[in-house]
């Protein structure tokens, strides 16, 4: 999977890459992925470690992460990721996103997600499209329903956050043939503004 950018109006999301570290590191302070996921990215030796292990699942062939720009405000908002890539059974997650505080509840993750959705299943025609959020994470888990993802189950325990908790792990996924209705009732902002 090799894209250099995806984007519409008012997104744009490019290939990460090691000197987008200055971009990110002033957003990286506002982020608490310590809190329900397995990165840390408060601070700089930890965002570029965090970047450097982005690039190193890209050159494997299993994530390709973004950095990604606002260009309604005209700046990096932060970083997103297709990740556990499947190319033989088709299925990719989407995921590891996280955005600076001006650009939360701003609309910019449903434009985010649309792309990413798209792409996925118009352009590589995969199967199936996942997302795993932390039980606990409401705020995250309130927005992939928001998109039409459907709860599949509860992964126990299944992964170490870096304060050393396991987590329990909610399974959500939307597949390509839901993809039509899906773009159609839940997108219908994104695609009128893309139209304008």
């Amino acid at each position: 999977m090799k894209i250099k950018t995806l984007e519409n109006k008012r997104a744009k999301l490019l290939t990460l890459e090691s000197y987008h570290y200055r971009d990110l590191l002033p957003l990286s302070s506002q982020v608490d992925l310590n809190a329900y996921g397995g990165s840390d990215i408060s601070t700089g030796p930890k965002l570029k470690k965090y970047i450097k292990d982005a690039i190193t699942r890209r050159q494997a062939g299993t994530a390709l992460p973004f950095i990604i720009f606002d260009k309604e405000l005209c700046k990096f908002a932060g970083s997103t990721r297709f990740g556990n890539i499947d190319k033989v059974n088709k299925v990719v997650h989407i995921g590891w996103t996280w955005l600076g505080e001006d650009f939360r509840g701003s609309g910019l993750n449903q434009h985010i997600k649309f792309l990413m959705l798209r792409y996925a299943f118009e352009k590589l025609s995969y199967e199936r499209v996942e997302f795993r959020i932390d039980e606990r994470n409401t705020r995250s888990r309130k927005a992939v329903e928001k998109l039409g993802a459907t709860l599949e189950g509860i992964l126990r325990k299944d992964i170490i956050t870096k304060n050393g908790r396991r987590r329990n792990s909610c399974c959500y996924s939307i597949l390509r043939d839901e993809w039509e209705d899906i773009k159609n009732t839940r997108f219908v902002e994104v695609l009128n503004r893309s139209e304008e």
